[in-house]
């Protein structure tokens, strides 16, 4: 594979970074859970689905139009600069208009009254994220950097949040540490961005070029939002802040797991730019087969594993007030799965080849789905009903997909991928129902089953010597030579 120790070491750090955002959470949910209980977490969740949409019409859909862009000339930098900064001039553009927009919301949408103060700390974020322009560092794969940003900035939310967030009156003060942990570090990329390009606003956007893909994708980037983020708007409307509450620990959990193995993609999609505008398709099958073989290593124990320890895992993240959610988490596993495939066809085969129409169709057609199922089973299903929609909304997308993925891409090897993992992941599910069967204590059972399982997996992996698996720990290993020869 062209680039393959880059590529590895890449996987490594945004691998890394991934498992911090999974662990942050997983420190701090079940401290925020019990402090601030369920109706105030659900106000703090309300907000955020408020300002997603705001924050979606402030990025247009430029981060994943910039990284395929900027991955495309990044050995220029006059080129770089000029693209990463006719880009960069649209965003400030569209992020003005999304707080004219949260404005106007705010100020005549009165049933959104006593939740202004909250909207508007949570909006700081949609600044932050525009004037950072994390893209470039991403086309640029720097994930070094970014890793090491991403953690030190939840260390100090960590701290924060555990000084000042002490009783359910807190969660203003919650909302302003998020703030901090999920785009504080945004504004370090102004200075640091300076190693690879100068980006600055200019009034020649070259919109002409620009403008007609970023709209395609800020519209499939809106359906998108509509159906991840319909369903708890619309259990807030219809059901009330206990309900959003509930499934928000569920979508916590289902987010968690999606986006450390959603993150390759961050990784492939700069070099896979470069093959499909080069039409390499070796280059393209081999990224892309890399980038399945991650979404199995990691991916299928993870569906397994959520479904052993359900209950288990929701009082071990957010206590026993919130364990009727249990049910709901089962079925946005099986959206999980779905998300899985339906991600690895959008983002790493149609929009590295720059059809973004076909996301786009799929999208539109999905959040449809999604929000008319939405309006017809919410008020009497509740939280299972918007578990079940967003799976159902995944598989159309996947099928919306299938017929324009070219003919001349494979995968490599599709059995020796699948080998060990499936093996694997029967013995985690042994273990998880060994644990149930044996053990009482919910915390027993989560803590038992994920050491036992995640010790078991490994071995299994390194026994059927999955090459995936080596590529993965290649840096580790290196490094512990490294260091015992000094």
């Amino acid at each position: 594979m062209a680039n393959k120790k880059s590529l590895g070491k890449n996987t490594f750090y945004n691998t890394l970074k991934s498992v911090f955002s999974i662990i942050y959470p997983l420190i701090t949910f079940p401290y925020i859970s019990r402090v601030l209980m369920a109706e105030n977490v659900g106000k703090v969740n309300f907000g955020n689905s408020i300002i997603s949409y705001f924050t979606l019409a402030a990025s247009l859909g430029v981060s994943t139009y910039a990284i395929r862009e900027c991955a495309i000339v990044r050995d220029d930098r006059n080129k770089l600069s000029k693209t990463a900064s006719e880009i960069y001039s649209i965003n400030i553009i569209s992020t003005i208009v999304a707080y004219v927009g949260l404005a106007i919301t705010l100020i005549f949408a009165h049933s959104l009254d006593n939740y202004r103060t909250l909207i508007i700390i949570q909006s700081t974020t949609i600044l932050f994220t525009s004037l950072g322009a994390d893209w470039i560092n991403t086309a640029m794969e720097d994930f070094r950097y970014i890793t090491i940003r991403t953690v030190a900035m939840q260390l100090v939310a960590l701290v924060l949040m555990f000084i000042f967030v002490r009783q359910p009156e807190h969660y203003i003060i919650y909302a302003v540490i998020s703030v901090v942990s999920s785009s504080g570090a945004n504004i370090l990329n102004i200075f640091y961005r300076k190693k690879y390009c100068s980006i600055r606003f200019t009034r020649h956007m070259n919109a002409k070029k620009h403008l007609p893909s970023i709209i395609v994708l800020f519209s499939s980037m809106v359906a998108q939002t509509i159906y991840t983020n319909s369903d708890i708007t619309m259990l807030g409307l219809m059901k009330g802040d206990y309900e959003v509450g509930l499934y928000s620990t569920d979508v916590k959990i289902y987010n968690l797991l999606n986006s450390i193995c959603a993150s390759i993609t961050w990784v492939v999609v700069p070099q896979l730019a470069e093959g499909f505008a080069k039409k390499d398709y070796d280059k393209v099958n081999s990224l892309l087969s890399y980038a399945a073989n991650f979404l199995i290593v990691l991916g299928l124990p993870c569906l397994v594993g959520i479904n052993v320890i359900t209950k288990s895992l929701i009082y071990l993240i957010a206590g026993e007030e919130y364990l009727p959610a249990a049910g709901a988490l089962n079925i946005l596993s099986v959206s999980l799965f779905f998300s899985f495939i339906s991600g690895w066809m959008g983002n790493m085969i149609m929009t590295p080849a720059g059809r973004y129409n076909v996301s786009f169709r799929s999208s539109i057609v999905s959040a449809l789905v999604n929000v008319l199922l939405n309006f017809v089973m919410i008020p009497k299903w509740g939280i299972y009903a918007a578990a079940f929609t967003t799976a159902t909304a995944e598989l159309v997308g996947i099928f919306m997909k299938m017929p324009y993925v070219d003919k001349r891409i494979h995968l490599i090897k599709p059995f020796e991928m699948l080998k060990a993992p499936v093996v694997g992941s029967l013995l985690i599910l042994v273990s998880g129902v060994f644990c149930n069967h044996f053990i009482n204590s919910y915390y027993m059972i989560a803590i038992v089953t994920v050491v036992c399982s995640s010790i078991v997996y490994l071995l299994v992996l390194l026994l059927m010597k999955d090459k995936f698996a080596f590529g993965l720990l290649n840096p580790i290993l290196n490094k512990l030579k490294g260091r015992l020869k000094k």
